[in-house]
């Protein structure tokens, strides 16, 4: 078996690639080759539908037997912008000021890079009882509908069984293992238009201005709490993130008033309950205004992953190796564990994500290694215990 690559070296090679979602740019075949060569076995497969790009996502597994830990993540990329502002290219892959800076160095191509090398030294040490298998997508920055979720479908319905989950999401805060995601809040996004009659601001009772609408309305949405959050979860909260009537004309009432928001939701409410909660509040505020409500589909539901043994053995591979004592949170946005906590218990743990998505993206070089390090010490952990029964 060769020699085990670096975290580092692993970062390098896949900052390398243009994956901006949904091209892949070879970052998935490089995995394969790497995977392969430490004798797992590795398959890409590619899922498409109507409406959306083709995405080409990898399963690998070292071993049959159980339990098998599955490591998960992505490697499709945002776009880095105007590469004229970045200190360098963004896909250059520079090591500078003891950073390996490029985008997707934080988001997440550190992570899955920790993950591949320590998993590679794992199995290089020799026999264990159990499996390690990687789940990796280049879907997580887009639509997310052919990436994870059908690649764990398909994993399914050919026999193969998770026990547990880590997702290298850059979940740590200011330094590196100072939190842990073990929940993740949902996300829904709903489409409000306030209906009236356009006419002529001189003739307003020819007219019917929805505008006057809007203040009782958002005042419904927003003034009273959802809930008030859980030990685990912090309050719901919904946002306005659009107001619009389209009008450019100052002697114009319009016709309607478009508004869009997104509530992040805990897990007193699925999308169905929390769709019916905000119609209540919007039929209660218009008051016999006409209106339109709707919500776009939605595939981020709350969940959350008890604390338990495994959260507690991911924190101790984290304090044993950092010397830091994991907070556990379910703040930030929406990640595929999502959909891997249906299969089993899946907590993240990731770098620093400071610079995530943004010019500029950078991680420390210390910090990819010492992540590896603590993916490693997770595997020792969680392979000695299931041999202890």
């Amino acid at each position: 078996m060769p020699t085990p690559p670096s975290a580092v070296d692993v970062a390098r090679a896949l900052v390398a690639f243009p994956s901006v979602t949904p091209d892949d740019a070879g970052a998935l075949p490089y995995v394969q080759r790497l995977l392969a060569a430490a004798g797992f076995a590795v398959e890409i497969v590619s899922f498409a539908e109507a409406g959306t790009p083709t995405i080409a996502n990898l399963w690998a597994r070292f071993g049959r037997d159980a339990p098998n830990f599955v490591f998960a993540g992505h490697t499709d990329v945002v776009p880095p912008g105007d590469a004229a502002r970045w200190r360098f290219s963004p896909f250059s892959a520079t090591l500078a000021d003891g950073a390996l800076w490029g985008r997707g160095a934080a988001d997440m191509k550190g992570g899955v890079a920790a993950a591949l090398a320590a998993a590679l030294r794992f199995v290089a040490r020799g026999a264990f009882k159990g499996s390690i298998s990687f789940l990796l997508t280049g879907d997580e920055e887009g639509p997310a509908v052919n990436g994870t979720v059908k690649l764990l479908d398909w994993a399914l319905e050919r026999g193969e069984r998770f026990d547990a989950c880590l997702l290298g999401e850059p979940t740590s805060q200011a330094t590196l293992g100072d939190t842990i995601k073990h929940g993740r809040r949902g996300s829904l996004t709903g489409r409000l238009t306030l209906v009236g009659k356009q006419g002529h601001v001189a003739y307003p009772d020819l007219a019917d201005n929805p505008i006057r609408a809007l203040a009782p309305v958002l005042d419904a949405l927003q003034a009273r709490a959802l809930d008030s959050g859980t030990a685990d979860f912090d309050p719901s909260n919904l946002e306005i993130v659009s107001v619009d009537v389209g009008n450019p004309a100052t002697n114009v009432i319009p016709g309607e008033v478009r508004l869009v928001f997104n509530v992040r939701f805990n897990d007193h409410w699925t999308p169905a309950t929390l769709s019916a909660e905000i119609e209540r509040r919007v039929a209660a505020a218009a008051k016999g205004a006409r209106y339109a409500l709707a919500f776009d589909p939605t595939n981020a539901v709350a969940f959350l992953t008890a604390r338990g043994p495994f959260t507690d053995l991911v924190a101790r591979a984290i304090q044993e190796t950092t010397g830091r004592k994991p907070k556990l949170s379910t703040r930030g946005g929406t990640s595929d564990a999502r959909f891997i906590k249906n299969a089993c218990p899946v907590v993240e743990i990731g770098l620093v994500g400071a610079t995530m998505h943004a010019v500029d993206e950078r991680v420390a070089v210390d910090e990819l290694e010492a992540l590896s390090r603590v993916y490693q010490r997770a595997l020792e952990l969680y392979f000695a215990a299931s041999e202890r029964g």
